[in-house]
């Protein structure tokens, strides 16, 4: 693989949140309760998630978001900046509190409930105020935690400016064939994949969208189609506890893999390292590695 002294150029545009995060023995049934062995809160919001996920492997990353005017949201900022985020272009909204959300979460299963509360105030205005540095960067990455105008004008931005864009189809929603058109990549877990893209099969679904598609689950494998056949890559190593964030974590190692002009297939083998090495730690953002983590 490749990795170049050129300091690859990313926004990210999405949601942060702080993840309230509950271990029980099981995960509750409905009318069941159930007793928690240990609750913490960590960083997250698949947005924040892979700005620091680009940023630890060496991107010079700008994060679009919103947060609430609140303790919460002061935490994320001094966070993002303590992980050389850029967030200048990072509101803060008297309208809403800060996003969180809400996990139990049980030998590496996991029930979310997402509040996103400051992340629906993200606006196309928001966006159209760091126009200038989309004509700069290298990539784009977008998700589904804030609004879909939000990520419709995302992607026509970056169109507009011949800029790389890719998306992560999470959480799963049908989104329009102007937004599959139009990205680079498309990252969706295998479960969600018919609410993303339709009632067709798996790889009728893969077989159209040449090295563009990435069907994920939760063994840490990545499947899609190169044009001429599956290919199919698992990572999941004994260690693996934490699956919170391993979505994110594989596109930030892709995204960045991408942008120093690595075939998709050593994109695809990064990006399932990356992700297996999140899972080694608590909340979303703990385990992210480092460049210097596989090199030194």
């Amino acid at each position: 693989m490749n990795f170049s002294s050129e300091q690859p150029k990313i926004i990210v545009v999405g949601s942060s949140s702080i993840d309230l995060v509950l271990e029980t023995e099981k995960i509750p049934q409905p009318n069941e309760t159930v007793l928690a062995v240990n609750s913490d809160s960590y960083f997250g919001g698949k947005g924040a998630n892979q700005a620091v996920g680009t940023s630890r492997l060496g991107a010079s990353v700008y994060f679009i978001g919103c947060v609430g005017m609140d303790p919460l949201g002061q935490q994320i900022m001094r966070n993002l900046v303590g992980e050389n985020v850029n967030v200048g272009f990072v509101h803060e909204t008297d309208m809403e509190s800060t996003g969180t959300a809400y996990v139990t979460t049980s030998h590496g299963n996991a029930a979310i409930v997402v509040v996103p509360a400051a992340n629906k105030c993200l606006s196309i205005q928001h966006i159209e105020e760091a126009d200038r540095y989309f004509q700069t960067v290298d990539l784009i990455l977008v998700q589904l935690e804030v609004a879909m105008e939000v990520v419709e004008y995302t992607i026509r931005k970056a169109k507009k400016y011949g800029k790389k864009v890719g998306l992560y189809a999470s959480p799963a929603m049908k989104v329009s064939k102007g937004i599959i058109e139009n990205v680079d990549f498309i990252v969706a877990k295998s479960s969600e994949l018919h609410t993303v893209f339709g009632e067709e099969k798996r790889e009728e679904i893969l077989k159209k969208y040449v090295n563009k598609v990435f069907v994920r689950d939760d063994t840490n494998s990545t499947i899609y189609f190169d044009g001429t056949e599956m290919k199919y890559y698992r990572n999941d190593k004994d260690e693996t506890v934490y699956k919170m964030g391993m979505g994110d974590a594989f596109i930030s190692g892709f995204a960045v893999a991408l942008c120093h002009g690595n075939t998709i297939e050593d994109c695809v083998k990064f990006g399932n390292e990356v992700s297996s090495r999140v899972s080694g730690g608590k909340g979303s953002q703990t385990g992210l590695p480092r460049m210097s983590d596989f090199f030194s």
